[in-house]
């Protein structure tokens, strides 16, 4: 019988025990939801000021040239469907948001006359032109993102063949980030009335990168773009 309860005893002792671990773990688990949740809401807060930065950057790129007025936001927009169509990890769908909101800060450098020239550009000023990412890059590695948003601005204008700028980068060389961001700048941009051109429909722009994907463009985020607009009903605003 001694034996029987000192099992007995022994055993309660080991419930009792496995009770205040579990009783412990519950208050680590609660512990850490509370911390997940301040956590998110301060990772909420950084995205917001984020933003609001890059919607100052876009203000002031412009505000130099009317002829933008609202391509930011429209390349941002079809940047991130395409990286969400794709789908890729969420830390880089919101690096491609950002980057594609302050792609053009490069151009602050750029003379007024060159920014809002009505005309097509000479050649020393397409050279100018062609210099405003590694300006982006200069002005944004400056700050401490939590994505490769200077890298993506630096890149955002290469080619998967070698022939875009400034350093001529090729296929896996470069950001899949920046390879959408280029080809959803091109779309916008082509889509849009310049003072030297009058703006292409969609379907003439989606033939456009069609012709050139896996040339200059990659294949993967062309079939994406054309996806986006053909079949999901697509529009810039």
């Amino acid at each position: 019988m001694e034996n029987i309860e000192e099992k007995k005893d022994q055993l309660v002792e080991e419930l009792q025990e496995m009770r205040e671990k579990v009783a412990e773990l519950e208050k680590i688990i609660v512990r850490d939801n509370r911390l997940e949740r301040e956590l998110q809401q301060s990772y909420g807060k950084l995205q917001k000021f984020i933003e609001g930065i890059a919607y100052v950057i876009t203000e002031i790129v412009e505000i130099r040239d009317p002829y933008l007025t609202g391509h930011h936001q429209r390349v941002s927009k079809l940047a991130t469907a395409i990286a969400q169509e794709m789908k890729l990890p969420q830390d880089k769908i919101e690096g491609v948001r950002f980057a594609s909101l302050v792609h053009d800060v490069g151009k602050v450098n750029l003379p007024t006359e060159i920014v809002s020239k009505p005309s097509k550009l000479v050649e020393v000023e397409i050279n100018l032109v062609r210099n405003h990412p590694r300006t982006g890059y200069e002005i944004l590695k400056k700050v401490d993102f939590p994505w490769p948003i200077a890298e993506i601005v630096f890149q955002h204008q290469e080619k998967i063949d070698g022939s875009g700028y400034p350093r001529g980068l090729k296929g896996a060389e470069i950001l899949i980030e920046a390879k959408i961001l280029g080809v959803a700048n091109v779309v916008e941009a082509m889509s849009s009335y310049k003072s030297y051109r009058p703006a292409l429909s969609i379907d003439e722009a989606l033939t456009e990168i069609v012709k050139n994907k896996n040339i200059t463009f990659d294949p993967e985020v062309v079939d994406a773009c054309v996806k986006l607009f053909k079949e999901k009903g697509f529009k810039f605003e």
